[in-house]
């Protein structure tokens, strides 16, 4: 448990003054975690290292989601037609491969490029919307972690009736619950504190969806893990895994709230 504590509090401390700096540094921590976290995914799915060209694919994929091109006034093509091109890539690969590559494993490293660019990408995005962007990233950021607190403790001192027991077989419908309550209480200290940056509906909004995404990231990232048979994405953060094991609920909240609000 110490160790655990300690490295979240020393992980907590490195993330939020990169996040409130911003910038060159944020971005390249956003990249360092999109890499490690696409590196567990690889891994996770079961790539030996003779298909190691598939992965590298898999990589160049991931980046050009996560680069803030627009930021650094670089023109590229659509995300639409990359996208196709990563998909014939991929499936392409199956051919020269002469099937030792199967599509079943080229279309887990096709998902993986949207679930983690994507996902890395609307938390920087977030960032640079605007001047005001690094206190939505707080406001986003907070209501996340607010719902796994919430979650945390309503599940251990109230829970009774299990959530989904096939997928996660601790998660209680009174944690989800009492997660989803503490982000909205949360979202609206915001706008309380934040008017003039903040509008209620917003705010709002973004509770709402940490309670109910945050809580769904968590459970696609389990269903996946138990579908291979791991514990754990990997080992970086003593006492909490992996950075996907960290970031499941991020990389789901942060496009949907993208999406919605910006």
């Amino acid at each position: 448990m110490g160790q655990r504590v300690w490295t979240g509090i020393l992980a907590a401390i490195v993330f939020l003054s990169l996040l409130f700096f911003g910038g060159t540094s944020y971005t390249i921590l956003l990249l360092c975690l999109s890499l490690i976290g696409y590196f567990e995914y690889v891994r996770l799915v079961g790539l030996s290292s003779r298909n190691q060209y598939a992965s590298w694919i898999g990589y160049v994929g991931m980046l050009y989601f996560v680069i803030p091109w627009k930021e650094w006034e670089i023109s590229m093509i659509s995300p639409l037609y990359f996208i196709w091109i990563m998909m014939f890539l991929f499936m392409f690969v199956t051919v020269i491969s002469k099937n030792k590559l199967h599509i079943e494993k080229v279309a887990y490293l096709f998902l993986g490029i949207i679930y983690i660019g994507v996902g890395f990408q609307s938390m920087l995005s977030v960032r640079l919307v605007s001047e005001e962007g690094i206190l939505w990233s707080f406001l986003i950021f907070s209501s996340i972690w607010m719902n796994d607190i919430g979650a945390y403790f309503a599940g251990s001192y109230l829970g009774k009736r299990l959530l989904w027991p096939t997928i996660s077989p601790k998660k209680t419908v009174e944690g989800a619950l009492g997660g989803l309550l503490l982000s909205i209480v949360t979202s609206i200290v915001f706008y309380v504190i934040f008017p003039d940056t903040i509008d209620f509906v917003s705010a709002l909004t973004v509770g709402i969806i940490a309670g109910i995404f945050g809580q769904a990231g968590d459970l696609i990232q389990s269903a996946y893990k138990r579908k291979f048979g791991v514990k754990d994405s990997g080992k970086i953060l003593p006492g909490h895994g992996g950075i996907l094991d960290r970031c499941d609920s991020w990389l789901i909240v942060f496009p949907v709230v993208y999406f919605l609000i910006f």
